[in-house]
């Protein structure tokens, strides 16, 4: 069974969201480059644990934000941005929320290299991010319901899923995950940053809101 989030079907962004807007094409933009530069550039780019632990190429903890390993793991990462993000930005105003965004991603990717620190491992994408956006929207709106669409097996319907229940459920997938990989240097999924940027979302979503 899987959910796919769409919208926030409680509670409609009263603005239009400039701010979600100009992360999804800064995202696109960014796996434009990696399509077009290759793989030397996508690892010039990417966090690599050790070297951050050593000092070195701390840029690359905010430009891997923007950049993702596959078609699936942007068109993945940017429907949550969609679902989740323009509520949180009407609660933030636009300049908070783009602040908000980024330290959220700074802190899940700062999380990921403290669990891997000896990592060569490239580490990329916006899942972390995203994260302290859902923890956010966890704790501003964990009544609303969420427009999802609901596959079991073969089969999907759209359905309305409680904000604190489909969040919690993910989060509760990333912990199991995080449990049962020992060996946190074989890569894959950042399981620890997922974690690491839900909570910052959870712990300072009342102090970016603007009222």
């Amino acid at each position: 069974m899987a959910f796919i989030p769409l919208s926030d079907a409680s509670r409609p962004a009263s603005r239009f969201p400039p701010g979600v807007i100009l992360l999804i094409l800064a995202n696109c933009a960014g796996f434009t480059l990696e399509l077009l530069q290759g793989d030397e550039w996508i690892t010039a780019w990417s966090v690599i644990p050790a070297e951050i632990v050593a000092g070195h190429h701390w840029i690359t903890l905010l430009t891997s934000m923007f950049m993702h390993g596959s078609w699936l793991h942007i068109a993945g990462n940017l429907i949550f941005l969609w679902a989740f993000g323009p509520a949180i930005e009407d609660a933030m105003g636009h300049a908070r929320f783009l602040v908000f965004y980024i330290a959220g991603g700074l802190v899940a990717m700062a999380a990921q290299v403290a669990a891997s620190p000896h990592s060569t491992l490239p580490c990329l994408g916006a899942s972390g991010a995203i994260a302290a956006v859902m923890g956010a929207f966890l704790v501003t709106y964990p009544r609303d319901r969420i427009k999802s669409v609901l596959f079991i097996g073969w089969y999907a319907r759209v359905t309305f899923v409680p904000a604190a229940l489909l969040i919690g459920v993910w989060l509760l997938l990333q912990l199991i995950s995080l449990g049962t990989i020992a060996d946190q240097e074989t890569g894959g999924v950042a399981y620890m940053a997922h974690v690491g940027g839900l909570a910052f979302g959870a712990a300072t979503a009342r102090a970016f809101e603007r009222y």
